[in-house]
């Protein structure tokens, strides 16, 4: 493959005196590809339900595989319980971790956050107790954002569906921004290789120029002394360490160092002007994807997003039910389009400037529906950390959860307990979702656009 690349992009790579000419082209020149994934902390599930290769050094829930499965057909990948991302990009979990975000509570922000890989990963990352905003500007891509974040099942998140600018409407708000910029993939070309054909100097010069309206329009909503974690997955300077002396010029932010184990492969490098660290992963150097990250942090003085301003409304949602189905310790119940949701009591009041200001897809876990007194429970209550252990279920073994998670009919035979009502299916001990338990009937209430299909 190694005549498909672009001469352009080898000639620029080959003016870096530390860049292995012959060991990139032969890498691109192999099929091998690696498999990763990340581990979901709150969800326990052994280590042996995987083939592991190795673990991922600066990820400490990241781990290689020795072959990529079909993950459609593992329950536990549609739990929740795992995350299949690119090795590369788990090297925001050490970031956080060296740069101690993780030892108090915070508010994040993931930019451009679809599908929702860096969401996840910063939700695990981070102090529990942190509120974590993901943000998706594509409205087909953010439904992927929500759906793969209610997986996650933490109630500490908002997805969101605005443009950048919107966040101008949040000055010094965010302690922790994270924009991993759309950019021109030239660091997929190993994975994928219809990525080469859209790639031309034209199309560097085009995604510079939007990465820094996305830049220019955000960075204002992160507070003096918050932390910007910048990514691509461009070889190009131009997205690279270029942007990175412009942030600094335009917005008066420094370089920070995260300290890296030589042994991993991460090319350390400096951008021209400021000196900048930036970090980036070759294939032929790492077992990972081409990738490009450095980490500044604001020193211009920002003003800040006044809570006075916000008009606050205590919600009027019944408060009770809530702790039938989950450890309510720390949240509250609110309404949203007739669903019930919880959120962290700690952050009702930003909830509520955050409505006044962006356009919510989703805010916490939502519980269900009230009819009456009942409440019809959800399929986010079901993939919920906090969902009470207490609750009736039933174990299903592989054939019977891919039955279940295919939406097809379950055979009353199965509830051999005669459970009634509301019962969650599970595998391995993990929750899949919930079916209604009748006389001599189930209803399978597997959320039909999640199911598993054509196979």
């Amino acid at each position: 493959m190694s005549n498909k690349l672009p001469n352009d992009l080898i000639n620029h790579l080959k003016d870096d005196p530390h860049f292995n000419y012959q060991a990139f082209i032969a890498v691109h020149d192999e099929e091998e590809k690696t498999s990763s994934i990340r581990l979901n902390n709150r969800k326990k599930i052994a280590i042996d339900a995987f083939v592991i290769d190795k673990a991922i050094p600066w990820c400490n829930e990241g781990y290689y595989l020795k072959q990529r499965p079909i993950f459609t057909l593992d329950p536990l990948f549609h739990a929740g319980c795992y995350y299949s991302q690119e090795a590369s990009s788990m090297f925001l979990d050490h970031a956080i971790r060296q740069l101690q975000l993780d030892r108090h509570p915070l508010k994040a922000l993931d930019l451009c956050a679809a599908p929702g890989g860096k969401s996840t990963l910063i939700n695990s990352a981070l102090h529990e107790d942190s509120l974590v905003v993901a943000n998706e500007i594509i409205k087909t891509r953010v439904t992927v954002l929500q759906d793969n974040l209610m997986k996650w099942g933490h109630p500490n998140t908002v997805v969101t569906n605005n443009d950048p600018s919107s966040f101008e409407r949040l000055p010094g708000y965010f302690d922790f921004l994270v924009i991993d910029a759309p950019c021109s993939g030239s660091g997929m070309f190993h994975k994928d290789h219809d990525a080469i054909d859209e790639w031309s100097l034209a199309n560097v010069k085009l995604c510079s120029e939007r990465q820094q309206r996305i830049l220019a329009a955000a960075l204002p909503s992160l507070k003096t002394d918050g932390y910007l974690f910048y990514s691509t997955c461009s070889y190009s300077r131009a997205e690279n360490e270029e942007m990175v002396d412009w942030i600094i010029d335009q917005f008066g932010f420094e370089t920070v160092n995260i300290p890296v184990d030589e042994r991993w492969g991460i090319d350390v490098s400096e951008s021209m002007k400021h000196k900048a660290t930036g970090y980036r992963f070759y294939p032929h150097r790492v077992a990972g994807e081409g990738f490009f990250c450095a980490v500044l942090k604001k020193k211009a003085e920002q003003a800040t997003f006044s809570m006075k301003r916000v008009k606050f409304e205590k919600s009027t949602a019944p408060q009770q039910i809530a702790k039938q189905w989950i450890d309510d310790q720390g949240l509250y119940t609110f309404a949203h389009n007739d669903n019930l949701h919880v959120f962290p009591k700690a952050y009702e009041q930003d909830l509520t400037a955050l409505q006044n200001v962006l356009y919510l897809k989703n805010a916490g876990t939502q519980l269900g529906k009230l009819a009456g007194k009942d409440l019809i429970p959800s399929h986010d209550l079901a993939l919920s950390t906090l969902i009470r252990a207490d609750i009736q279920g039933i174990d299903l073994d592989l054939e019977g959860a891919l039955n279940f998670l295919r939406k097809e009919t379950i055979n009353a035979d199965l509830n051999t307990d005669n459970l009634k009502g509301w019962v969650l299916m599970r595998y391995k001990n993990i929750n899949l979702g919930w079916i209604k338990a009748m006389p001599n009937r189930i209803n399978n209430y597997y959320p039909k656009e999640l199911r598993i299909v054509n196979l």
